[in-house]
């Protein structure tokens, strides 16, 4: 046993090595009746004159030899069995049942040869499926099921009943304490599922933690976890929905070959199928938890944050058609594929959403992953690594640059000059990638550097905790030869490298503990790195910015409005700007720029005093600190379409 029980791999490994091959290196007899009545009788029969007669029955056909037919009805239960007795052999007393019954484990592990019905028939059944891929119970199995599957194994000869073992632990209270009845920390399934749906519980369970961890069922947690999948899929598949109905658009030979769509779409479709090895992958190696973060991320971060927002003009009133088609095929296929991979975790969201997607059930369809590593079995394209490396940078680079433009207060929407940037050395950018840069970041452009040597020096600071009990009245003295470390002693200290100072004539070397070394900006430029990547931002605006800037402003705003105004997203407005000359100016440079954005068939600019009329919706708001009135209504549909702009006031 304790050979088959190494030959089987645990998850955790120490459950195997330890729990159980502990509890096997200690094993007893095992005590195989009970002193019950229901259960499967213990199938020995003792002379009632002398109990050493006594004779074990192994089928069928061995009890009608010795008791007489059984008859069609037979039923081999107490206390029909206990009815069947027979004439000793060796004297002349009477063969009976005993009592006892067989202990309710040896049942269970009895169940890989049972539900065959073997040795008696079903062997080619019973051979297909032993041993068993893999099996799951609780940690308290280890004195139960598992143990009574390998001792049955070992005592017929048939090696390891298993291949695998997922060992499930227990689920805790919100606060890591047992649940128990007299504790009062119980908590109803049926409450649960009402309260957060089967699907949003079973998702939490998954991705909190592995299987084999403790784990606290903690009714926020679970509402977070349903929020950041759930939610974010169901309104990504509702946006699809949407603007898909408004095209009417369906899935045909129509759509462009994945090769000849977009970059975004190129893009998608290769971190799809990498989604789709990783959580293939993972899964094969029992490894639950870890592939459904996989998908998790993929879902909230790549399809919704950065796909759908990205993509979100293409999908309506798009003058390229194919490239509408594009963006709905990569979206539809996407939101596909992640509901194959989430069906066995979340069964009911993932039929609902696929069923609507296809009109067929999700748990009818192959999981997805098989094929070559070009093509998949079930059409999913090969990876571009390149790509993904490329547009990894480039979200590197844009969430440094959003922190960059967090320091100097600096909103998104406001237009800046230009970016300089690092990237590790080797990696090349190609143009359209470039292109999400600057969209992303908002710079009109990107200059890529060798390195960040002329945009950042290095800075050290002391640590007076760690310095004081070393140099005492010294200590002062120690920190100005720390701050006084050249950019190279610095750079060396930061890779790992010894770096003294002399402090009063003692040469001492420095501890990771003894400083800290940072980066700051030269020059005016704003600079952040992270691992290899440095992304400076020119912070400087001019007018023409700026009015751009409060042109991209008005935009959010208005869409705001037409959004609490209950608009349809296909209705055409009657737009109107009110506000002091800064904003009446930008409004009137970049009239096409506002009336494409917010379908606005006409835009009336006027000046801040003239009285609000003939609007259905109006709305008073702030735009760096200049107080402005946007008004609308739904245009009459037979106007004119495109910008129509007029200036009222002085």
């Amino acid at each position: 046993m304790l050979a088959h029980n190494g030959a089987a791999n645990w998850f955790p490994p120490d459950v195997g090595e330890g729990r159980m091959g502990d509890w096997l290196k200690g094993n007893v007899d095992w005590a195989l009746s009970r002193d019950r009545y229901w259960g499967t009788p213990l199938p020995v029969w003792v002379c009632d004159r002398e109990p050493e007669h006594l004779e074990w029955i192994g089928s069928y056909d061995e009890l009608a030899e010795h008791s007489g037919p059984l008859g069609d009805d037979f039923d081999p239960h107490r206390p029909y069995i206990d009815e069947r007795t027979w004439n000793c052999k060796e004297c002349a007393g009477t063969m009976r049942r005993v009592p006892e019954v067989i202990d309710a484990w040896f049942d269970s592990g009895a169940m890989p040869y049972a539900q065959w019905h073997y040795p008696f028939e079903g062997k080619d059944d019973f051979e297909g499926h032993f041993p068993a891929d893999f099996i799951c119970e609780g940690l308290d199995q280890t004195r139960g099921w598992f143990y009574s599957l390998l001792a049955i194994a070992a005592m017929l000869d048939k090696g390891a009943p298993f291949r695998n073992v997922v060992v499930n632990n227990l689920i805790l209270d919100a606060e890591g304490q047992k649940m128990s009845k007299s504790g009062g920390n119980t908590v109803n399934p049926w409450d649960a599922i009402a309260d957060h749906g089967a699907d949003a519980i079973r998702w939490y369970l998954i991705t909190s933690s592995n299987p084999w961890v403790p784990k606290r069922y903690d009714p926020v947690a679970v509402q977070e976890a349903s929020r950041k999948f759930l939610d974010t899929l169901f309104n990504t598949y509702r946006f699809f929905t949407l603007y898909a109905n408004a095209e009417d658009w369906a899935p045909s030979e129509a759509d462009p070959e994945p090769q000849d769509r977009n970059l975004l779409d190129r893009w998608l479709i290769s971190r799809l199928s990498s989604v789709v090895m990783g959580v293939r992958s993972e899964l094969n190696g029992y490894q639950l938890t870890r592939a459904y973060r996989i998908l998790g991320e993929f879902v909230s971060e790549d399809l919704s944050n950065w796909y759908v927002r990205r993509s979100r003009p293409r999908f309506w009133r798009n003058a390229d058609d194919d490239d509408t088609r594009a963006a709905f095929r990569t979206l539809w296929e996407a939101l596909r594929t992640v509901c194959l991979l989430s069906a066995p975790a979340t069964p009911f969201v993932s039929d609902w959403i696929h069923c609507g997607l296809t009109g067929k059930s999700v748990h009818l369809e192959a999981f997805p992953g098989k094929g070559s590593p070009d093509r998949s079995a079930d059409g999913i394209e090969g990876r571009d690594e390149s790509l993904e490396r490329e547009v990894e940078a480039v979200r590197v680079l844009v969430s440094l640059g959003r922190a960059a433009r967090e320091e100097v207060k600096i909103r998104v929407r406001q237009p800046l000059k230009r970016l300089f940037a690092v990237v590790p050395e080797g990696l090349q950018i190609r143009e359209e990638v470039l292109g999400l840069l600057q969209d992303e970041l908002n710079v009109k452009g990107v200059d890529f550097l060798a390195s960040a040597d002329g945009l950042i020096t290095l800075v050290a600071k002391p640590n007076y905790k760690a310095l004081g009990p070393q140099f005492g009245k010294e200590t002062e003295l120690a920190a100005t030869a720390i701050r006084g470390l050249s950019e190279p002693e610095l750079e060396a200290y930061s890779a790992g490298d010894p770096v003294s100072i002399e402090v009063a004539g003692r040469t001492t070397v420095l501890s990771p503990e003894d400083l800290t070394v940072e980066e700051e900006s030269k020059g005016e430029l704003v600079v952040r790195s992270e691992n290899g990547y440095t992304a400076a931002l020119d912070p400087t605006l001019d007018e023409e910015l700026k009015a751009e800037g409060i042109a991209r402003e008005l935009v959010n705003r208005i869409q705001r409005l037409r959004k609490e105004s209950g608009l349809a997203i296909t209705d055409r407005i009657r737009l109107g700007v009110y506000g002091p000359e800064p904003i009446r100016a930008a409004a009137d440079g970049h009239q096409d720029f506002i009336c494409a954005e917010t379908l606005a068939r006409h835009l009336e600019i006027y000046d801040g005093q003239v009285a609000v009329n003939g609007y259905d919706a109006v709305q008073n708001v702030t735009i760096d600190d200049m107080d402005v009135v946007i008004a609308l209504n739904r245009a009459v549909e037979d106007g004119p379409s495109g910008a129509e702009g007029r200036i009222e006031g002085d």
